[in-house]
């Protein structure tokens, strides 16, 4: 070492603190100082109404996209000859890309590809970034993603770029509701998720009637586009804004500044050796072991995300509430996707519908909405606790199972459509309850992995598996009107399932200290640090 930098080093070393407890203390006191300023709460644009409204308008446009693909002016339709050998040009994406019919329905779920890899990723980020900062890179990845389906020239690219509007949805689907419930007033929570909820059968009406239009009046490419431009703002409203704080998680500010603090203290440290001649070693010494130590500790941190995510999806697993709340759900779910699927096709075969499409669509959208804001008035009426809530989902469940099974052993037309709408409007207004469980069964830090796993459970074992299976069991009888009884029965099922957890020990868990106190938190806790008496460190 040379003589210049030993002199500087002793300079530096007057500095330092003779007492290395002295040290410390002064390095945590400066890190509570730092806390203290960073986890101060600054004004923010978002008040809770602004935010359920972009939430709903995210939601909406979400859902506006998958009905615009599955509408015919985006979809389309293959090139067809007759006996004469007069052809009909093709239409939409099939025509455009010639697709058979098995690629066709590939296209209509392969969102969902994306959307159940992606969404236990982000409920996992969310402890170590910031949750709305997350909902902006989802909402940049979608909106890129739809702009690549407008761009799109072939099979691959446009399957590729609907994976990754599920990855960009996924973030959105996780962390949304979260944060509904921190900013809902106490007395409305299951209401304004009502409202949030409500957005899916709306979007979807609304998407079949755009895509419609402008796949006719301009072409299918142009709807793709126009979803991008009207999700963009939300996407960089996710970075621009100050980012919220979800109850359960720590600012993400803190933990920079503790990292900074840390990185001081590092370096501190190794300058001290230096001078104590423990360390005979340069400057670029101490600044090689740094970058070692700094690969190390990013391994570190990706083994720590891993062993995170198990020990969360362990608790989940053994909490009977949330289990039974979602094995519900996905036998809930598994009756609902396969009415969306073949709800007209079994229409138009028992009561022979010249429209049946706009029938099954027009009462879906109108119970759906009145359905799901229904059930959240009432089990805010009702004082919302999970335990009301299982009462409502059961009683809901089990009497729409009844007006809808009623329905289909009905020979009349007008008699299936009045029980039948009946039945649905009973049967929607379980969506609020039950996401209503999901967020209040486990501590804040779990709510986004409790969506996570909720969205994909009902998705893999629910919606997915069913039109397949309702479609392999009427092969087998060949007779709808049997196979639409036998499909709703699993209704009662659901209703069952969810009667079981009215007896189940419920703790309404939204209120407990979840992991956000993070080591930065803990160190900043010591007790030289509460000798003030006062914890700066709060939930934000």
């Amino acid at each position: 070492m040379s003589s210049n930098a030993s002199h500087k080093l002793a300079e530096d070393g007057q500095h330092l603190p003779n007492n290395p407890s002295q040290q410390e203390s002064q390095l945590l006191s400066q890190m509570a100082t730092t806390l203290s300023k960073d986890s101060s709460p600054n004004p923010s644009w978002f008040t809770p109404k602004r935010l359920l409204f972009m939430f709903c308008v995210i939601n909406m446009i979400n859902y506006v996209d998958r009905g615009a693909i599955a509408s015919n002016g985006v979809n389309g339709s293959l090139r067809t000859c007759d006996d004469k050998g007069i052809c009909t040009s093709g239409s939409g994406i099939q025509g455009d890309f010639n697709l058979n019919n098995f690629q066709d329905g590939v296209l209509s779920s392969a969102f969902m590809v994306g959307l159940l890899v992606a969404s236990p990723i982000f409920a996992s980020l969310a402890k170590s970034h910031n949750p709305f900062r997350l909902i902006g890179v989802g909402l940049s990845v979608w909106t890129f993603a739809a702009a690549g389906c407008g761009s799109s020239i072939d099979f691959w690219s446009i399957a590729i770029c609907r994976m990754l509007v599920g990855v960009g949805e996924a973030s959105f689907i996780s962390l949304a509701a979260p944060f509904i419930d921190d900013n809902a007033p106490a007395a409305q929570k299951t209401a304004w998720l009502a409202m949030f909820y409500m957005c899916i059968p709306t979007g979807v009406a609304v998407g079949y009637v755009y895509g419609g239009l402008v796949g006719s009046h301009l072409n299918w490419r142009y709807a793709f586009w126009g979803e991008a431009i009207l999700m963009l703002p939300f996407a960089i409203l996710g970075f621009v804004m100050k980012p919220l704080q979800l109850k359960g998680f720590s600012p993400a500010d803190s933990k920079k500044a503790l990292a900074s603090i840390e990185t001081a203290a590092s370096v501190e440290d190794s300058e001290a050796s230096v001078i104590s001649g423990d360390v005979p070693v340069g400057i670029e010494g101490i600044s090689n072991q740094g970058s070692g130590k700094s690969s190390k500790l990013t391994g570190l941190s990706i083994l720590n995300q891993f062993s995170r995510f198990a020990k969360d999806m362990k608790v989940l697993l053994r909490d009977e509430v949330y289990v039974v709340n979602v094995l519900g759900y996905i036998f809930y779910n598994f009756v609902i996707g396969a009415y969306s699927y073949w709800g007209p096709k079994a229409g138009y075969n028992i009561y022979h519908m010249s429209n049946a499409d706009m029938m099954f669509g027009g009462i879906t959208i109108v119970c759906g909405i009145l359905g799901t804001i229904a059930g959240g008035l009432i089990l805010d009426r009702m004082t919302s606790t999970i335990s009301n809530a299982f009462k409502l989902l059961s009683a809901a469940t089990f009497l729409g199972a009844v007006f809808c099974f009623s329905a289909f052993c009905l020979k009349s037309l007008y008699g299936f459509i009045a029980l039948f709408s009946v039945g649905e409007l009973l049967v929607f207004a379980t969506q609020a309850p039950v996401n209503y469980v999901c967020l209040h069964c486990v501590k804040p830090s779990l709510r986004p992995l409790s969506m996570a796993i909720s969205t994909v459970s009902i998705h893999i074992f629910g919606d997915v598996p069913s039109s397949p299976l309702v479609g392999i069991f009427q092969d087998h009888v060949n007779n709808w009107r049997k196979t639409a009884l036998v499909l709703t029965s699993v209704f009662f099922l659901a209703a069952g399932i969810w009667f079981i957890g009215i007896f189940l020990k419920s703790v309404d868990r939204s209120d407990e200290n979840g992991e956000n106190q993070a080591s930065a938190h803990s160190k900043a806790n010591l007790k030289p640090l509460l000798s003030g008496g006062e914890d700066h460190c709060g939930e934000a």
